[in-house]
């Protein structure tokens, strides 16, 4: 054995430990902590003699030749071109794979040279299908403006058209096209015949005679009117079999179905985009410290072009940096809280809680009153002025919408008294406005329903109020629809008489207010929220409104454009930005709970409210879940039985132990991979002072033959020309040490 370096390096090859080595900070860290289990455990043995077997942490012989060698095969697998080297090492490699060729058999080259032409096909079809997404050339225009963090919010709204368009195609694939297949051809169609009791009469609100243009305006924004019976709403499916040349197709059946598979493939749709985010976030650093040093050194945004957005780009990252320093000062200041001001401090966030609460339940109550007036004013009144039938319509869609504008402004003037930190402030403040917009919902629905089974003084022969709402779910399906319509409505406005006017103000009229003012911002939660508002509407109605979800499609389609415009002239990115913002899984995470309260009401009118008697396809039905229950009742014996046995409440508890066994494992293999994430970022520190330690001894090795005397000098010059000294060979290795510390890091290191 012989030391030509700071390695010993044995003739089989093998790289042992050098007592140098031993000084090393991950050395000792290891020695630490395999002596402290070993205490604990017997059967790791004697923690020197495995550093010395298998080598010194990360230079051991084994491990290098395994890293390289799984290294190697990664290389090999990718095309050249996506390596992250220099063009002469890619021109080298290229010549070696070449000149390696030559020496294989015809049949290995025939396997190589398909193996490349198949991957190339692969990049091929995946550059075309990403050439016809929809947006594409505009979305990397935003992104190249204003950031990766407005994009996030396109490609939401792009993700919701698409969603939208998908429920349409299943909704009009399984209910519209059957029908209109069976009109225009041979097939026979068997319809819901009334039964001449009171419940089966259905009075058409179409208008007779000699109509005025208002009215049809009216009939356009409230869904009443020649609208009502169309496919648009729910009493236009009087369909109860159609029968084929050799099927029978079962529509009511089908619509309950489709229903299920829209609600059903949402939520796996959104749970699938929202796994990547979800991994993102298990190994989101919680370091401080390492979170400055990412928003220092890796916090930029390279796609930035534009001048104005990299200003505001680097006063956000300032902000950023401050809001951390804020949050660490307010952290300090909370520990260092007396008895007396955390019982001031909570006793204020309870009556500020307190009003908060008081203020949602005056908008809910609000809504719910609305809501009943505008029902009994458009039973009780005539039809006659236009402006006044329109207020009567969209009375709750008004109420709602200034709840949903003026709570949001309250709620951010309350927030600053209750002293929290700037981020969970930020948090706090978007989830009482998620539970504001989402909850108005179901309080408007919760109006409707107590106006619908409320039948006065008689009883409810039907089970639902036959006398107002003959075909109620018509009439849930044209709240939506003028939710939805008018949603539209206020964001076209807001943008043409506020965000445009206030630009023109700003840029042409200078004055201390209007530089107070300034230009109007583009937050990213609040048009999120938003957009999350009017597709809960459009889960919620398309059971009632089988044609919501392609007017949500039209209309997310438009709202792209016209965000797009106002962005780029009367908008500037926000310079208090949310964190979240950026990050897609907050959007879904969101959206999420829109689905889960649209499947609660969806839920409820399917299984427990009573069917219309006068519309629809349930006519012959108690609820629209008898559908299923009946149809399953038909089927052969075996699948019956399968059916029934899935259904029973022994499978229900099996399968709920087994996801909770699967959740726990989980949930277990999660935080083993959050040890391990934590492990490796601790070996990346580890080597970070390693080098910092091998740099110091350098400077030292260099520093000592300058003190020496001539004498000194010259024997060690004289004895170095004869063999190389420790110092020297110290001093080169270190050198390269140096240079390898300051190299790109390799991806065997690096999470």
């Amino acid at each position: 054995m012989e030391v030509d370096s700071v390695f010993y390096t044995d003739r089989s090859g093998r790289v042992a430990s050098n007592p140098l080595l031993d000084q090393l900070p991950s050395y000792q860290s290891l020695l630490y902590r395999r002596k402290s289990s070993t205490s604990t455990n017997k059967r790791k043995g004697s923690t020197r003699t495995r550093l010395s077997s298998s080598g010194s942490g990360k230079w051991g012989g084994s491990t290098v030749r395994r890293q390289d060698e799984k290294q190697k095969a990664q290389t090999e697998q990718r095309p050249i071109r996506e390596l992250a080297k220099t063009m002469a090492e890619k021109r080298r490699n290229k010549t070696q794979q070449l000149e390696e060729a030559r020496d294989l058999s015809s049949w290995r080259q025939w396997k190589q040279n398909t193996r490349r032409n198949l991957r190339k096909l692969r990049d091929d079809a995946k550059d075309w299908l990403s050439s016809l997404q929809l947006w594409r050339g505009d979305i990397h225009m935003i992104e190249g403006m204003f950031g990766t963090g407005i994009l996030s919010y396109f490609s939401f709204l792009r993700f919701l058209v698409m969603l939208n368009l998908i429920i349409f195609l299943l909704m009009f694939g399984f209910v519209m096209l059957p029908i209109i297949i069976a009109s225009h051809s041979s097939g026979n169609t068997t319809y819901n015949q009334n039964d001449g009791s009171v419940c089966s009469v259905y009075p058409s609100s179409a208008r007779r005679g000699l109509v005025i243009y208002h009215e049809h305006i009216t009939d356009l924004l409230s869904g009443g009117g020649f609208l009502e019976q169309t496919y648009l709403f729910y009493g236009y499916y009087k369909v109860d079999k159609i029968f084929f040349s050799n099927a029978t197709y079962n529509l009511p059946l089908a619509y309950l179905l489709a229903t299920i598979a829209y609600l059903f493939l949402s939520l796996i749709w959104i749970v699938k985009r929202s796994a990547t985010g979800f991994k993102r976030s298990l190994v989101s650093d919680e370091d401080r410290f390492q979170s400055f040093c990412n928003k220092i050194f890796a916090g930029w945004d390279f796609c930035i072009t534009n001048e104005n957005a990299a200003r505001l780009k680097r006063s956000s990252l300032l902000y950023e940096l401050r809001t951390d320093l804020e949050e660490e000062r307010i952290k300090q200041k909370i520990a260092d809280r007396t008895r007396k001001e955390k019982c001031r401090i909570y006793l204020i966030r309870l009556i500020l809680n307190l009003f908060v609460i008081g203020v949602l339940a005056g908008c809910f109550y609000s809504i719910y009153v609305a809501t009943i007036f505008s029902q009994e004013a458009q039973a009780k009144y005539a039809k006659g002025n236009f402006i006044v039938d329109l207020i009567y319509e969209y009375l709750p869609s008004i109420v709602i919408t200034l709840a949903n504008f003026i709570t949001p402004l309250l709620f951010s003037v309350i927030i600053n008294f209750e002293d929290y930190s700037p981020a969970f402030e930020i948090r706090f403040t978007l989830m009482r406005c998620v539970f504001m917009r989402l909850t108005s919902i179901g309080v408007l629905l919760f109006s409707l329903w107590s106006q619908i089974t409320k039948c006065g003084d008689d009883p409810c022969i039907c089970g639902y109020n036959h006398v107002l709402y003959s075909c109620w779910e018509t009439r849930v399906g044209q709240e939506m629809y003028k939710l939805t319509i008018f949603d539209f409505i206020i964001i076209v406005a807001v943008t043409i008489f506020v965000e445009f006017p206030r630009k023109l103000i700003v840029n042409h009229w200078e004055c201390g207010l209007t530089k107070w003012w300034g230009q109007q911002e583009f937050a990213i939660p609040q048009n999120v929220l938003e957009i999350v508002y009017g597709q809960t509407i459009c889960w919620i109605g398309t059971f009632y409104c089988p044609m919501l979800p392609a007017i949500c499609t039209i209309k997310y389609f438009f709202i792209f454009y016209i965000k797009k415009v106002s962005l780029i002239n009367n908008c500037r990115p926000a310079t208090r930005p949310f964190r979240a913002s950026r990050s897609y899984f907050f959007f879904l995470g969101v959206l999420l709970i829109g689905l889960a309260l649209a499947c609660l009401p969806v839920a409820v009118s399917v299984a427990q409210i009573n069917c219309s008697q006068a519309c629809g396809p349930f006519v012959n039905y108690t609820t629209s879940w008898e559908v299923l229950t009946t149809t399953v009742y038909e089927l052969p014996d075996g699948v019956r039985t399968l059916l029934l046995t899935l259904s029973s409440e022994a499978f229900a508890v099996s399968f709920f132990v087994v996801t909770c066994l699967a959740m726990f494992y989980v949930i277990a293999l999660a935080g083993a991979h959050k040890r391990v994430i934590n492990q490796l970022r601790e070996q990346l520190v580890m080597e970070g002072r390693d080098k910092r330690f091998l740099i110091q001894k350098l400077c030292q090795a260099q520093r000592i033959p300058s003190v020496k005397s001539p004498v000194s000098n010259s024997r060690h010059r004289s004895s170095s020309s004869s063999s190389p000294s420790y110092h020297t060979s110290f001093s080169n290795n270190f050198n390269e040490a140096l240079f390898l510390a300051n190299s790109p890091p390799d991806s065997s290191t690096h999470v």
